[in-house]
């Protein structure tokens, strides 16, 4: 197929850019709009309880979760004649504005608990109907108009509502400002490893060509299904990071066959026939990674998984395209703008060469020495990995959020100066009502009585501390509707951990019909347990396919375990240092964010899917290569330290040029983008460093020929369907008196 691919390409390279120019300028072009199309939020299982919940509260009821807040300050105090009348006038103006509903404020109803308890703030409470992307745009509009002065009140916006919108918008800023650091940091980079300017810019030619056509195609996946605007950041990241790293693969192979001698077409040929091949299967390999991250029913790892199967086959296809076609047009010229002090051959080609380099040294030692090392190596990254034993799965909530969010502000003041916790209200919807009144009334007492409820309003009256305090009024009747009947359970204002242990408590009670808890406290802890019942099936199904495709490129049965193993091993170090840098807060000074005691449930989630894929990628370079030397030499031993020499600088440019990109994420203003920038550059460099020059050669050398063993029945399979490079135009010269003593 590569091979039928180039004889397409060279004859018309010219055209080929062209269209590739054209197609990004549209794509870009495309893609300025995609903000307005992706959706915030995307934190919740739809399916859940809390989702049941909330369903029914809409259809049944006719009510949303109050999911928006004013705070309102008055200099005077909110009983002040001047501040009640503005209050008032205030109250009833967003009640009147279109998509907003259940409008409650203290100075409509007097409730002492929307009253702050020095007398200085009141609350407003209301919701706006939709989800959360209908609901960020009304407040796009309604924002302007509210926050700020009126009257002598001074207003601050928060709620879940405003969380979603902030955290959509730190989002799109983060994710220009996050490639804006990264470009540059990259250039020099690239210059130092190839020491010539025209090969050092072929890399991000392909980056910024696959980021315009990654927009585009966000653009047009957002029009046809719902796109999480977190997808953002990791998805362009992503994009630019896969494709500098195969065009790095790719100018590498190049320059090697010039140097071996061959004419340009003949050199692109071989390029495609030979690194083009471990491209494609290593975006397959990081597509099947992240396909994973479909089994979970949260829009945001979902958004991930589809967008970023797409961007890794994306930026494959242009680096399988565009840049063959570049690389066909500048021919020998690719080593134009030499750096004298820098430049250096692409690879060594003879075998004094490649014994006296670098990995082949490194390889060998480690080799010699296999078992202590292997066992010193190992059992440090486990060691590293122990923090991680003691995780806990949270929330993410406006803590998330950088100091200065309005939203982050708002909640924090009510939970200071507030004595009930009116936009932590958890609704508790009984679909069929009970038979009689006595037993709701039973069931609402009750559960006025656990620790940490204020009170509880039904049909029924509203209750506190054990007994009903407010009878039954034309306010509660709107809490029965078609043979249903729900109850707001009011907490005191609660951290999170003490507002999810509510929402178990609540569950764990019996009811006298079937009861659904709902409420933004439940919706997130719904949106953990999403999270660890589907991780075996994920897993699972990951390692079987991640096996096959493993096996389907070194044609054994053993190797692909002994990967996916060491890619593991790599990441022990990244999960701890996780739980360490974030649950632990070891680095909230450092990184500038405040400690909550756990880590987002999404987070480790996301960081497995991309760093597994990505470790699994350096796998499929090493071992394509590794493979190549066993098949012309059959000496496990010499293909490992050969395999290595050759690409071994290689993939520690590609190691660092990716890290630089995903450590762009520590620009970012949330909490959890903030993790991956630390742990997704520390699993890359763990696999290219510690993995590759200790782990790999140690257990290749030690499991020895074995490693290579391929059933007999198995044979047939593989020779129809495997994949490997073809031999470069180098690899001869070094190998010949291999060949002749066999």
């Amino acid at each position: 197929m590569l091979a039928r691919l180039s004889e397409f390409l060279l004859p018309r390279r010219r055209a080929v850019l062209l269209v590739a120019v054209l197609l990004a300028l549209a794509a870009g072009a495309a893609g300025s709009a995609v903000f307005d199309r992706l959706k915030t939020g995307g934190f919740d299982d739809p399916g859940s309880e809390s989702g049941r919940a909330a369903t029914e509260l809409v259809e049944r009821f006719g009510r949303d979760d109050l999911n928006l807040a004013l705070l309102v300050h008055a200099p005077e105090g909110v009983d002040d004649p001047a501040a009640q009348a503005a209050g008032t006038a205030l109250s009833e103006r967003l009640a009147a504005e279109d998509g907003i509903s259940d409008v409650t404020s203290y100075w409509l109803t007097g409730a002492a608990q929307l009253r702050s308890g020095d007398g200085e703030s009141a609350l407003i409470l209301a919701a706006i109907a939709g989800d959360d992307n209908e609901a960020t745009r009304r407040l796009n509009d309604l924002q302007p108009s509210y926050e700020g002065e009126h009257q002598g009140l001074t207003v601050e916006i928060g709620g879940a509502a405003m969380v979603n919108k902030e955290l959509g918008e730190i989002s799109e800023r983060d994710a220009v400002r996050g490639e804006m650091i990264a470009f540059p940091v990259m250039l020099v980079v690239l210059v130092l490893i190839f020491g010539s300017l025209v090969a050092a810019a072929l890399p991000l030619v392909i980056g910024v060509l696959t980021i315009l056509l990654s927009f585009g195609l966000l653009w047009l996946m957002a029009t046809v299904s719902d796109i999480s605007i977190l997808a953002l950041n990791v998805v362009t990241l992503l994009g630019l990071g896969l494709a500098v790293d195969y065009s790095l693969l790719m100018v590498n192979r190049y320059r090697e066959e010039l140097a071996a001698g061959r004419a340009t077409g003949p050199a692109v040929r071989a390029t495609m026939a030979s690194a083009g091949r471990t491209v494609l299967f290593s975006a397959v390999t990081v597509a099947v990674t992240l396909a994973c991250l479909a089994f979970f029913p949260l829009l945001a790892l979902r958004s991930i998984a589809y967008a970023g199967i797409a961007v890794a086959l994306l930026s494959a296809l242009v680096t399988l395209t565009v840049l063959p076609a570049l690389l066909a047009l500048l021919g020998p010229r690719v080593d134009r703008g030499r750096l004298p002090l820098l430049h250096r051959a692409s690879s060594p080609t003879h075998d004094e060469e490649l014994a006296n380099g670098f990995w082949h040294r490194l390889s060998s030692f480690v080799m010699r020495r296999p078992v202590p090392i292997a066992t010193l190596v190992a059992a440090g990254l486990l060691l590293l990995g122990a923090p991680f034993l003691n995780i806990t799965l949270g929330t993410a909530d406006e803590r998330v959020l950088p100091e200065s969010s309005s939203a982050r502000q708002v909640a924090e003041t009510l939970r200071a100066d507030y004595d009930s916790g009116e936009s932590q209200a958890l609704n508790v919807v009984l679909p069929q009502a009970p038979d009689t009144s006595g037993e709701l009334t039973d069931y609402a007492t009750t559960l006025s009585e656990l620790p940490g409820v204020a009170r509880v309003d039904t049909s029924t009256g509203t209750y506190a501390q054990g007994s009903q305090v407010a009878p039954p009024d034309e306010r509660h009747a709107a809490f029965a509707a078609d043979d249903g009947v729900y109850l707001a359970v009011v907490p005191h204002p609660l951290p999170t951990p003490e507002a999810e242990a509510l929402v178990d408590a609540i569950r764990a009670l019996p009811a006298p019909a079937e009861a659904l808890v709902g409420g933004q406290t439940a919706v997130n802890l719904d949106g953990v347990d999403a999270i660890t019942d589907n991780l075996p099936a994920a897993g699972l199904t990951l390692l079987v396919t991640m096996y096959v495709l493993l096996f389907l490129l070194t044609g054994s049965v053993l190797l692909p375990l002994l990967a996916m193993l060491l890619s593991a091993i790599g990441l022990t170090a990244t999960f701890g240092a996780l739980v360490w840098g974030f649950q632990d807060g070891h680095l909230s000074g450092l990184l500038d964010f405040t400690t909550t005691g756990d880590v987002a449930g999404t987070v480790p989630v996301m960081l497995f899917a991309v760093a597994f894929g990505l470790g699994m990628d350096y796998q499929v370079f090493l071992l394509s290569r590794i493979r190549e030397e066993y098949d012309l030499t059959g000496d496990p031993t010499s293909a490992v330290a050969l395999g290595l020499e050759r690409i071994g600088r290689i993939v520690t440019a590609a190691a660092a040029t990716l890290s630089i990109v995903f450590l762009a994420f520590l620009v970012s203003d949330i909490v959890f983008l903030k993790a991956l920038g630390i742990g997704l550059p520390l699993a890359v460099l763990m696999d290219a460093t510690l993995i590759r020059g200790a782990l790999l050669p140690a257990t290749m050398r030690l499991g020895g020929a074995a490693l290579w063993g391929l059933p007999t029945w198995l044979r047939p399979i593989h020779d129809r369907f495997g994949l490997r490079e073809a031999p470069s135009a180098a690899t001869p010269s070094t190998t010949e008196h291999a060949h002749a003593g066999r």
